[in-house]
């Protein structure tokens, strides 16, 4: 299967507290009996990497049916190739900053669709100092020097780019693009 692809599957918003719950045993079975192949799961925060044969854009459509089947969700799905996030993992522009703790202070916003260049330009970096956001293509990099759990630095990035977003710490995101490469 070398020639077929690899894709990172980003669910947003399951498994979080006792809301949302998709289960990721049955959904790596569900998954493979729609034909998608290798697939594995990271963590229970709704990561996947598989193989296809599909475009991204289906595999969206394919995961999010088996989510809707498997939960009755109504779950937004990002998709992302290999290189994709490999590419994300190589640009974080905040990796320099000093002691910075890549679980708790570095965390990426993976974007459904791309922003109008205008939109991403409008964005104050500062919006909620002392965190900071720097927008890349389908990516928003987030520095939050006291953790995501409190942070405000993405409140209105979604309305202002007209995009859902999935954020992943940076460990996570390391680990992904591990497991697709």
């Amino acid at each position: 299967m070398a020639s077929v692809p690899t894709y990172v599957v980003l669910l947003r918003g399951v498994n979080v507290g006792r809301a949302r719950a998709v289960p990721m045993g049955p959904l790596r079975d569900a998954l493979g009996a729609v034909g998608h192949a290798e697939v594995r799961t990271y963590a229970q925060s709704g990561n996947v990497v598989l193989r296809s044969r599909s475009s991204a854009s289906r595999v969206a459509e394919s995961v999010h049916d088996v989510v809707a089947d498997l939960s009755g969700l109504d779950v937004a799905v990002v998709v992302r190739t290999a290189a994709e996030v490999g590419d994300v993992a190589a640009h974080n522009p905040f990796l320099r900053r000093p002691g910075a703790d890549p679980g708790r202070q570095l965390h990426v916003a993976f974007l459904e669709d791309r922003p109008a260049a205008a939109a991403a330009a409008g964005l104050d970096p500062h919006r909620a100092a002392p965190e900071e956001l720097f927008v890349r293509g389908r990516e928003v990099y987030l520095w939050c020097p006291n953790g995501m759990g409190r942070s405000r630095v993405m409140v209105g990035v979604e309305r202002a780019l007209g995009t859902a977003a999935t954020v992943r710490n940076w460990r996570t995101v390391l680990e992904l693009a591990r497991m697709a490469g």
